[in-house]
This record gives structure tokens, C-alpha cells and sequence, in this order.
């Protein structure tokens, strides 16, 4: 398939503030405190888009489908971070699959070189909007100099 058969097969939407585009595939019964027991989304991003940096309450688990690998910078509460790739080259150490730890910054974007990913995510307890820190990029390169160059790259206003 190609994006634009994504799009116009799931009806894909731009994701608010964060970047790229998605549709919600799943929202779980609502709980007695109002919040969905889960949900999932399906996404895409191409080139020259990213997932800006957030941060959520809850654990947050990425799919890789297809396309091009997808690579997360994620900073970590303690004042570690990391990259991990989703694809499919698992002798190469890329992921089909990651949990994010609640709290955990995260953002991503097509590995260099590639067009496009599409991927999914899902959550338990659902996402709500309520949850969804947007990273501000002086505040992140203060706390993780070294990132310093992708934090810029991975932040919008």
C-alpha cells in the first residue's frame, strides 16, 4: 500500500499538536472514572513529518505495520534517554513492538532515508487528552544536553 491508500483507507486525520496523521480503531467500555479502559490508534508518518515530543500518564505500547522503520528518542524520568527502532529487522535490533513507560518523553520520525511508517499504539487505561504532556523544548535540552540537537528536531511550539 502506499500513504495515500492509508489515508483514504482508514480515513486518517491529522493527530492534534503532536504530528502525523491517525485514526482511533478501538475505544474500550468507560470506566467508573470516565476514562476509556483502553484504546488504539492506527498512524503514519512520511519524511518530512515527526511525532513531537509528549509525555503521558499511562504506558503507552508502539506496533511497527508498515513501511519504512520508525526511531523514538525517548528520555527517560531518571535523565537517561535512548533510541529505539520499530521494523522489521529483528537480527538487526528493531522491534515490532515497545512498551513506553508512563512519564517517559517520547518522539519519532522515519529512520533517514526512508519515506514513510505506519504504525499503531495502545493504551490501558484509553488516552484522553488530559494525559498528554506536549514537550517544551528549553525545558528538555536543560534536562537532557546531550539530546540537545534532536530534542530541537523532535519539538514544535
Amino acid at each position: 500500500m502506499t500513504p495515500q491508500e492509508l489515508v483514504d483507507h482508514y480515513g486518517l486525520e491529522p493527530i492534534p499538536r503532536e504530528g502525523g496523521l491517525f485514526r482511533r480503531t478501538w475505544t474500550g467500555p468507560e470506566r467508573d472514572d470516565g476514562r476509556p479502559e483502553g484504546t488504539a490508534i492506527v498512524a503514519l508518518l512520511v519524511a518530512d513529518a515527526y511525532s513531537a515530543l509528549h509525555r503521558l500518564a499511562f504506558d503507552e505500547v508502539w506496533h511497527f505495520y508498515l513501511g519504512d522503520p520508525l526511531e523514538l528518542l525517548l528520555l527517560d524520568p531518571d535523565g537517561s534517554s535512548r533510541t529505539a527502532v520499530l521494523g522489521p529487522d529483528l537480527r538487526g535490533g528493531q522491534r515490532p513492538q515497545l512498551t513506553v513507560p508512563a512519564g517517559t518523553w517520547m518522539g519519532g520520525r522515519v529512520v533517514e532515508g526512508g519515506a514513510w511508517t505506519f504504525f499503531g499504539c495502545t493504551m490501558a487505561p484509553g488516552f484522553t487528552y488530559e494525559d498528554y504532556e506536549h514537550g517544551v523544548a528549553a525545558e528538555l535540552t536543560a534536562r537532557y544536553p546531550a539530546e540537545a540537537d534532536r530534542i530541537m528536531a523532535l519539538c514544535r511550539p
